[in-house]
């Protein structure tokens, strides 16, 4: 496994690049296996960073109806809304791939909220059998070769925070409660299903992201800043910017 870290001009440029970027390493998948699978995520960047592989027209290179997209995280809180990951993402996105480029509908793996099942725990059960009816090998999930994280300024990725008991989840999903970002109540990939992917991809912007970076890439025990327990089977890759890379 390799590790990288890219810094770029400021938050524009970031999502920019990392669109650029994903457009070619799908490009790339392509052209040696199928079907691909992509995990995305919310946050400023993520989102700005999905609607900038809808404005580019590589976009339509790509062979949509053999993608599959899966989520990092949600937020248990009913389809439609729009604290939702998913719900940002159709926005910036998915939807315009469903309706203009071919992506299958059911290829867009939503994790269920409070209208269909009762709990994170059941949204999680729910999700791990999703994963693991696509699943390749013994992980439980699919063999994903790109996987989207951003970071908190605590440190966090995908919903799992620092000093939280879903740390040591094992499986490949944890109910989250009493987040301290709101909503208190999540769903996440574990570290055992996020370390299956091939790559692993951590996009982090701003000055307040500077120091969790910083003590990530030194080490720091997962437990204190989660994002140093992500890494990929092949390559993880650190896409910053210029004030998330440079602490004061």
């Amino acid at each position: 496994m390799t590790r990288a870290v890219v810094v770029h001009p400021d938050d524009e440029a970031l999502a920019a690049a990392v669109a650029a970027r994903l457009l070619t390493r799908l490009l790339d998948v392509q052209s040696v296996r199928s079907p691909v699978h992509l995990v995305l995520t919310g946050g400023t960047v993520g989102i700005a960073t999905l609607a900038a592989v809808a404005a580019s027209p590589v976009r339509r290179s790509v062979d949509w109806s053999s993608v599959h997209l899966w989520w990092g995280d949600e937020r248990f809180v009913p389809a439609g809304h729009a604290d939702r990951n998913e719900t940002q993402a159709r926005d910036a996105l998915v939807d315009a791939l469903v309706a203009e480029s071919g992506l299958p509908a059911e290829n867009v793996h939503a994790v269920p909220g409070p209208d269909t099942v009762g709990s994170p725990e059941e949204s999680a059960a729910a999700y791990a059998a999703e994963l693991a009816r696509h699943a390749d090998g013994a992980a439980g999930v699919p063999v994903f070769d790109v996987l989207l994280l951003g970071m908190g300024p605590d440190g966090h990725v995908a919903s799992l925070f620092p000093g939280h008991e879903g740390l040591s989840a094992g499986g490949t999903t944890v109910g989250v409660h009493g987040s301290p970002k709101p909503p208190p109540e999540r769903v996440s990939l574990t570290f055992e299903a996020i370390n299956a992917a091939r790559e692993v991809w951590v996009v982090a912007a701003g000055a307040g992201k500077a120091e969790p970076v910083a003590a990530a890439l030194s080490g720091a025990p997962r437990e204190e800043i989660p994002a140093a327990g992500v890494c990929g089977t092949e390559r993880t890759l650190w896409l910053l910017d210029v004030a998330a890379a440079t602490p004061a």
